[in-house]
């Protein structure tokens, strides 16, 4: 019997389409992944559905993986249910018009599936936590929030919000990264293709000369001769390098902390991980504030949305003094890492009783600063690319006419 349902559990699950009618006898259909017909049978009667038809999905000839599910689903469906409720749908209803609508096939499984856990008693909050990878402890407890105070639809709306500036956030952040690791790339690329396949033919042709050649023009031929003879060793060197760098991000602790360290010591590129960091602190911190979570709890999910481990651990030694009795204000003075500015707006929060408006005035000042500091890195690096593409192509092409020059003014 164990060993049955080991291989139950290992099998591998085919997707199935399927229509029938819901529990209001409306006609509903879709797209659903099961280990069996019996078991889809089996999860569509859960869901309160009659059968009408079903089978499984034909398989194309080159098949596809299931649309992943992003943060931009996510965001949409927060956004979709907010005013599902507004308009004073309830949520199951929501749940079904919402999942049903859905273009991505794995989210309105997704969602269908909540609306049926829903139904069968769960609260919305028990439902959405049986699904940890797409939605985080940050997005539960402030649904939770909002199922308490019964302004459900009110705290979606300021997931969504939250949701649309934080993946704004981390896209700016990318691409401020990006930008230099492609500027290098692409320097490389070019500069081995002309050492491979270009200066080769030069070679030929000084070779008929008779002449002694330059010494610049010598050592670029040099570099052709390594390159070719051994061009695998810098293949391997770069292949060992990613995959080793990627094994211990996924795996070391320490390391990521080192990089993370690191970064923020870079020029330019640590500043704007700097003011993105308490960006999304700030914001996160004014959205759980504003939803009534309690400040303990709410600085416990910051920690985890600051994009970076010295941050995250500054915020939870924060949350640890904080718990203590310590006031907000001090425990961030403390860390050592948060602004005059950001501090004093704190204080003011704090004293005024309106933290979360402070902090979303803080949020939007430094996401605008994020946003000028990537535009102006971008605007710098320009002429930079220009300027290291023209010393490395420019220096080859030198080198490779130094010695047609030299011909010619011998021959005048």
């Amino acid at each position: 019997m164990a060993d049955l349902k080991n291989q139950k559990v290992g099998a591998k699950e085919i997707e199935f389409i399927w229509a029938g009618k819901d529990r209001h006898r409306h006609p509903v259909s879709g797209e659903l992944m099961a280990l069996d017909e019996k078991s889809a049978r089996s999860e569509l009667r859960r869901r309160g559905v009659l059968i009408t038809r079903l089978k499984k999905k034909p398989q194309p000839i080159f098949t596809k993986r299931a649309p992943k599910i992003t943060p931009a689903d996510i965001s949409i469906f927060a956004r979709q249910l907010a005013t599902m409720l507004n308009a004073g749908v309830p949520v199951v209803q929501g749940l079904s018009i919402v999942g049903h609508g859905h273009e991505n096939a794995s989210m309105r499984d997704l969602l269908l599936t909540i609306k049926t856990d829903v139904e069968n008693g769960d609260s919305f909050t028990q439902a959405l936590r049986k699904h940890p990878k797409q939605f985080d402890d940050l997005f539960c407890n402030l649904v939770e929030a909002g199922e308490r105070a019964g302004v459900l639809e009110g705290l979606l709306d300021k997931i969504a919000t939250y949701k649309e500036k934080s993946e704004s956030m981390k896209k700016k952040i990318k691409k401020a990264l990006t930008y230099p690791i492609a500027v290098v790339m692409v320097a490389f690329i070019v500069t081995t293709i002309l050492l491979v396949f270009v200066v080769p033919v030069f070679e030929d042709l000084f070779k008929s000369f008779g002449a002694d050649l330059p010494a610049f023009t010598k050592m670029v031929i040099a570099m052709s001769k390594w390159m070719q003879a051994y061009w695998w060793i810098v293949v391997g060197v770069l292949i060992g390098t990613f995959y080793t760098f990627k094994f211990f991000k996924q795996t070391s602790e320490r390391f990521n902390y080192f990089l993370d360290k690191t970064l923020l010591k870079v020029y330019v590129v640590g500043i704007i991980i700097n003011k993105s960091a308490i960006a999304r602190f700030s914001r996160t911190l004014s959205t759980m504030s504003a939803a009534g979570v309690p400040l303990v709890e709410a600085l416990e999910s910051c920690a985890g949305t600051c994009g970076n481990r010295i941050y995250a651990d500054a915020v939870l030694q924060v949350r640890e003094e904080v718990a203590m009795g310590e006031r907000l204000q001090f425990a961030i003075a403390a860390s050592g890492l948060f602004p005059h500015m950001v501090q004093q707006m704190i204080q003011i929060g704090e004293e005024s009783g309106a933290l979360d408006a402070m902090l979303s005035k803080v949020a939007d000042f430094y996401e605008e600063e994020v946003d000028n500091l990537v535009d102006n890195l971008s605007a710098l690096m320009e002429p930079m690319i220009m300027m290291i593409l023209g010393i490395l192509v420019g220096g080859l092409i030198v080198a490779m006419y130094l010695p047609i020059f030299k011909l010619g003014s011998v021959i005048h």
